[in-house]
Parts: structure tokens; C-alpha cells; sequence
């Protein structure tokens, strides 16, 4: 169970060096490749466009992403137990910068559905093992405020990629050497800092079914997260625009979204830190729930609207983050590595589900049904939550 307040002697001592530079490394890692990521989504999307791709097409290879990581994702710690988590990372990110590089030179569309299987692969290995690292290295009482400010750095690093790409443009080479030069950078702090990798023990890990067992919420914080994430990305600016906005403006409302999940990271890291990590994540989820109610009544007022979207989506993010420190919380060290396994595949399978069940919303109740399907979701995982927490406490 997660510990509120009353930080032991460790905590009070603060983080070691040692573990500082870990974490450091790991986040850099994380962080350089969700720039590239970031920065490659819309590159690909307008390189098939431009190569005469439909819209269907382009999500299906798209949705090439979830599939590869939920594929490939459960086998991750099995290889780093065998080669190491540093040997990995780096042969991942290697990989990664190849099959990058490789896009503009594939003649066609379809060779771009196995290549994009081979690049999201080694991104859903990169993330379980960054955010393996992290967990192992971040001490129990400060576990919340280093997942707050990992969250940050990867927000504020996803927010560049998009932004370096208006610098470099999308013709040419340009784009895919920048992308896979940043993936390839953010293995200098692993090198660095290989000596402090944890180590996976040969025959370490359960399947899903017993990590649900162990932090059936944190999962599920994952699957939520997955779905109201992506389906606010994708599905936010179409409300916008049957509310009136045009395109920009439209485009404007995510990017309040994803301004409110940078400011509030830290904030409820440092909070999961000193409360019951399950109350911090059931306040959140109904948090979500009554901002998702809130919508139709902010939205004829832009003002109002934009300031519900920043705190609303700044608190919906938090799920994944607090989510995140439970599962090192209620997970044996020894299957930490599978737990971060499943938690990733838990969000690929939420990112698959959330924009068609919000985008069906949308459609069968117009404009609110934006709104009301998102209101379900969180419904839905609050209800779980409760459910499942009041099971352990009884056990």
C-alpha cells in the first residue's frame, strides 16, 4: 500500500547522488526521444499526405504505434534481463534513429506499415525501461515528486518537438536527420551513467493478470490516462470547430490542455508524496469527471472555457503520473521491470480505445457528446478505482 506522510529517515536525508544521476539520465533519455517523437508523428502524417495517402489510411498506419508496443512491449524485460537495461536502451535508440532515417528513402506506402512497426517498437521499449529506471531509483517518499517532474520534463519535451519542426520543415532530409540525431543524443547520459542501470534478474516478471492483482488501480489509471489523452488530442479541436472556433483557434484549445499538463505534474507528485496515493489518484479521476461536466457550460464562454480546459486537462494528466508511482509502490522490486511492461501496454490499449469511443460521442450526441463520452470514462475508472481499493483494504 502507498505510505502518506510521515517520511522515513531516508527521506529526510533526501536523494543520493548516485540515485540523482540515474534518474537524471533516464529522464534526459526519455525526454530527448519524446522531442523526436513528437517532432516525427506530424512529419510522417504529412510526408503520406503529401504521397497521396487518405486520412483513413494515414490513422491505420498511425494506429501502427499501439499495436507495435502492445506486441513487443510484454517481451521488453525478458531481453534486458538477458543483454542489460543500458545494452537496450542503447540498441533501441540506435534502432530508432535508423528506422527513422529510413522513412523518405522507402519508396510507396505500404513499406511504411512494417518500418513504423520496427520505430514504435523500440519507442515502447525506450519508455519501459526509462520509466523502469526512474522507478527503481526513486526513493518510496520522494517516488510522486520524481514521477511530477519526469512528467514535466517529457510534457515540456513533447511541446518541442512540433516547434523544432516549424524550424527545420517538413521536405527533405532535414526532419528525419534532426529526429534521429536527438534519439541518438539521448543515449550519451545512458553511456554515462550505464554503471548505475538496475539490474533485471533471468526469470523475473508475472503476466498481467497477477500485476493486476498487485496494483489493479495504477493499471487502470494507465488504460484511462491512454484513452482521455489521446482522445482529447485527437478530438478536441473537431468540438472546438463545431462550437464555432475555426481552425486555429480550434488548435489552440489542446495546446491549454497540454500547457495544464505541465504546470500540474510536480504539483500532485509533491501531493501523492505526503497523502494516500489512491485517495490523490481517486481526487483526480473525479476531478476529470466533474471538469468533463463543466465543459458544455464553459464552452460559450471562451474565457471561462480556456481556463476549465488548463486546469481541467493539467489534472486529467496527473492520472498517468500518480498512476505511475503506485504501481512502484504496490509492485515487488524484483517485477517492477514487467509492471512498467504492463502499465505501457495498458496505455496503448487506451489510446486505441479513447478517440473512436470519443469521436462516437461527439457524433451521436452533437457537440456535447465530446463532453459526455469523457464524463463516462471517468466515471467508468473512478468507479473501478473505489471498487478496488476498497477490495485491498478489506484483504
Amino acid at each position: 500500500m502507498s505510505r502518506p506522510g510521515n517520511p522515513g529517515r531516508e527521506a529526510r536525508r533526501g536523494i543520493s547522488a548516485e540515485n540523482v544521476a540515474a534518474i537524471s539520465a533516464a529522464v534526459t533519455c526519455v525526454t530527448v526521444v519524446g522531442i523526436g517523437l513528437s517532432l516525427s508523428i506530424p512529419l510522417l502524417s504529412i510526408e503520406l499526405e503529401r504521397r497521396g495517402a487518405s486520412s483513413t489510411l494515414i490513422g491505420l498506419n498511425t494506429a501502427v504505434a499501439g499495436l507495435a508496443s502492445i506486441g513487443t512491449v510484454p517481451f521488453v524485460p525478458r531481453l534486458a534481463a538477458r543483454i542489460g537495461v543500458a545494452p537496450l536502451l542503447c540498441l533501441a535508440l540506435v534502432v530508432g534513429a535508423a528506422s527513422l532515417a529510413l522513412f523518405p528513402l522507402v519508396p510507396g506506402i505500404a513499406p511504411w506499415f512494417p518500418l513504423r512497426f520496427v520505430f514504435s517498437a523500440t519507442l515502447g521499449a525506450l519508455f519501459v525501461l526509462s520509466e523502469y529506471w526512474i522507478n527503481a531509483a526513486a526513493p518510496p517518499e520522494r517516488r510522486g515528486l520524481v514521477m511530477g517532474i519526469y512528467a514535466t520534463v517529457l510534457a515540456a519535451g513533447f511541446a518541442v518537438g512540433p516547434l523544432l519542426l516549424a524550424l527545420v520543415g517538413t521536405e527533405g532530409w532535414a526532419p528525419y536527420v534532426t529526429g534521429a540525431a536527438l534519439m541518438l543524443t539521448g543515449g550519451l547520459p545512458i553511456v554515462l551513467a550505464r554503471g548505475l542501470s538496475p539490474t533485471i534478474e533471468p526469470g523475473s516478471g508475472l503476466g498481467i493478470r497477477a500485476y493486476l492483482q498487485f496494483a489493479p488501480g495504477a493499471l487502470a489509471a494507465a488504460l484511462a490516462y491512454g484513452a482521455v489523452e489521446t482522445g482529447i488530442f485527437a478530438i478536441l479541436p473537431l468540438y472546438g470547430l463545431r462550437l464555432g472556433y475555426d481552425a486555429q483557434g480550434a488548435a489552440g484549445l489542446v495546446s491549454l490542455v497540454a500547457l495544464g499538463n505541465v504546470l500540474f505534474q510536480i504539483p500532485f507528485g509533491w501531493l501523492a508524496d505526503r497523502l494516500d496515493r489512491s485517495a490523490v489518484l481517486l481526487g483526480a479521476s473525479l476531478a476529470g469527471a466533474a471538469g468533463s461536466a463543466l465543459i458544455p457550460l464553459a464552452a460559450g464562454n471562451p474565457l471561462a472555457f480556456g481556463l476549465l480546459l488548463l486546469v481541467w486537462g493539467g489534472i486529467a494528466g496527473t492520472l498517468y503520473t500518480v498512476g505511475l508511482t503506485m504501481l512502484g509502490d504496490r509492485t515487488p522490486a524484483s517485477d517492477l521491470a514487467g509492471a512498467n511492461a504492463a502499465f505501457v501496454v495498458f496505455y496503448n490499449v487506451g489510446l486505441m480505445l479513447g478517440p473512436p469511443l470519443i469521436g462516437g460521442g461527439l457524433d451521436l450526441v452533437p457537440p456535447h457528446g465530446f463532453a459526455l463520452a469523457l464524463l463516462a470514462l471517468f466515471l467508468a475508472f473512478t468507479g473501478w478505482l473505489a471498487a478496488t481499493e476498497r477490495a485491498a483494504a478489506r484483504s
